[in-house]
């Protein structure tokens, strides 16, 4: 890689970031830490607002924008592949953002480039999720950027049924199946559900803040602590984020 090309991609991660890391940085662009002090403090020399310093990390001051981007013909291809393998798996609104965005990039691109992206022989059959999982998939991400209290009627896999309140957290795809991961005020910890195992689900009118403890990042935190101490994250992922296989407690 060029190293022209090397500053314009580490601006690019630091931007894409609340906080980025050195080791994160040289480990995306496969140079040493002490190469990306280097590019920083030149960037930093040249009038780049990158804020922060080594052993913190970065982040790029407000205000600085990047000229637009033309994308590759390699990297439009990916993004069409992208699109076509995700649209059958995501809720219905997120699968129309997905059409009308592939089209925008599509329509600057040099037509050479944008017949070799459409041509792509690669696609994924609609056999993904059922109507009635799509549009519960929906809601639930909809209630988690809403920051709202969802009253969920859920089934395990035994058969057993209960009634919880949630703070919905985030959504996660298994390769088969979606699970929310939630703060569960019963059981007052982190807590996932199958969505294919809730029977219905109510948005509440009560919005929730952020409290220590209880956020998404505690949860990821919390999952990469357990897969540091059992070393097992790949094979079998932590109940609180519920594996395919299992129901929450």
């Amino acid at each position: 890689m060029r190293r022209a090309d090397r500053l314009f991609q580490l601006v690019q991660l630091i931007r894409g970031r609340r906080l980025t890391t050195a080791a994160f940085l040289a480990q995306r662009l496969e140079v040493s830490e002490r190469t990306v002090y280097r590019d920083v403090a030149d960037l930093q020399h040249q009038g780049v607002p990158i804020e922060g310093e080594a052993g913190v990390g970065y982040r790029l001051g407000a205000g600085f924008e990047l000229p637009p981007l033309m994308f590759t013909q390699d990297e439009a291809s990916a993004l069409v592949a992208a699109a076509r393998m995700t649209q059958s798996w995501v809720d219905p609104a997120m699968a129309r953002n997905i059409e009308t965005g592939l089209g925008k990039i599509l329509s600057v691109l040099p037509p050479a480039a944008r017949v070799s992206a459409e041509a792509l022989a690669l696609y994924a059959p609609a056999l993904g999720l059922d109507d009635a999982l799509r549009t519960r998939l929906q809601t639930l991400r909809e209630a988690v950027q809403a920051h709202q209290k969802l009253r969920l009627h859920y089934r395990d896999v035994s058969g057993d049924a209960s009634e919880r309140t949630v703070r919905p957290l985030g959504c996660f795809y298994w390769g088969k199946v979606w699970t929310l991961s939630t703060w569960c005020e019963l059981r007052n910890d982190f807590r996932g559900f199958r969505v294919d195992r809730m029977e219905t689900v109510e948005v509440l009118t009560t919005r929730f803040q952020d409290e220590p403890g209880k956020t998404l990042a505690d949860l990821l935190r919390q999952v990469k602590a357990e897969a540091q101490r059992h070393k097992v994250w790949e094979q079998k992922p932590p109940a609180s984020m519920s594996e395919p296989g299992s129901d929450a407690g």
